[in-house]
C-alpha cells in the first residue's frame, strides 16, 4: 500500500498542463513536489498566493511565506500575492481547474466530511466549503481506513458534511476510485494490494469492472 507521498505522487498524474490547482491541507500539499517538470501548473492557496512551488529544503525556509496550513512554502518565478477576498473571488468564480482536498469521510454519492470531529476543538472549516461549492473537479487524498481499521469510504458520512455530491475521484493508500451514480468505481489498486483487500476496507457500494490494474507511479 502507499504512504502519504505515494498518494500525492499518484494524484500528481491528474494535474494537466495549464491547470490552476488548489491544494488543501495535509496530503494534498505534497502534490506540488511530484508534478512533472515539463508542464506548466499554477498552484493556488486560499490565504493569498498563486504560484506555489515545492516545500523548501531544510535551512532555506522563509517564515513569512506559508500556505493555508501554515506550512512554509516556496514561490515560483512570477508568483503573485493578494488578500483573501481576491483569493476567494478566484475560487467562487470557478477559475480553479482542480481542487485537491483531504477528508475524514467520503460517501458513495460523493459527499465529503473533512472539517470537524464532534467534541474536538477545531479552528473552523477554512476555505473547504467554498472550494467544494465552487469546484467542478475535486480529488480527495486520504487513507482508506481510520486508525481502528474502519472504512472511511462509507454509504453515508457520519461526520458534519463539508459538501454534498461534489467529489469526483478519490486516491487512497489502497486504491484509485471514481465516484459514480452507482457508488465507488474501482479504477486502480495500489502496488501489492488485492481487490479483495479493497473490498473489505470499503463500506460504501463498490463496483469492479473486469481486471483492475496496479497504479503506475
Amino acid at each position: 500500500m502507499l504512504d502519504k507521498n505515494g498518494i500525492a505522487k499518484r494524484i500528481a498524474k491528474e494535474v494537466k498542463d495549464g491547470y490552476y490547482v488548489n491544494l488543501g491541507i495535509g496530503i494534498p500539499t505534497l502534490v506540488a513536489n511530484f508534478v512533472r517538470d515539463d508542464i506548466d501548473v499554477e498552484f493556488q492557496s486560499e490565504n493569498g498566493i498563486l504560484g506555489m512551488g515545492p516545500f523548501p529544503v531544510e535551512g532555506e525556509e522563509d517564515a513569512d511565506l506559508i500556505n493555508a496550513g501554515k506550512q512554509t512554502i516556496t514561490a515560483l518565478p512570477g508568483a503573485s500575492f493578494f488578500d483573501s477576498a481576491t483569493s476567494f473571488a478566484m475560487i467562487r468564480g470557478r477559475h480553479v481547474d482542480l481542487t485537491i482536498l483531504g477528508a475524514m469521510e467520503v460517501a458513495e454519492n460523493g459527499d465529503i466530511a473533512n472539517w470537524k470531529i464532534p467534541g474536538k476543538m477545531v479552528k473552523g472549516m477554512g476555505g473547504a466549503m467554498d472550494l467544494v461549492a465552487s469546484a467542478e473537479n475535486i480529488i480527495v487524498a486520504m487513507m482508506h481506513t481510520n486508525r481502528a481499521g474502519e472504512s472511511k469510504l462509507l454509504k453515508r458520512c457520519t461526520l458534519p458534511l463539508t459538501g454534498v455530491g461534489c467529489v469526483t475521484k478519490i486516491v487512497t493508500n489502497l486504491a484509485v476510485l471514481e465516484v459514480t451514480s452507482n457508488g465507488f468505481l474501482l479504477k486502480e489498486r495500489a502496488p501489492g494490494v488485492s481487490v479483495e483487500e479493497i473490498q473489505n476496507a470499503t463500506e460504501g457500494k463498490l463496483h469492479i469492472e473486469s481486471d483492475v490494474p496496479e497504479m503506475e507511479l
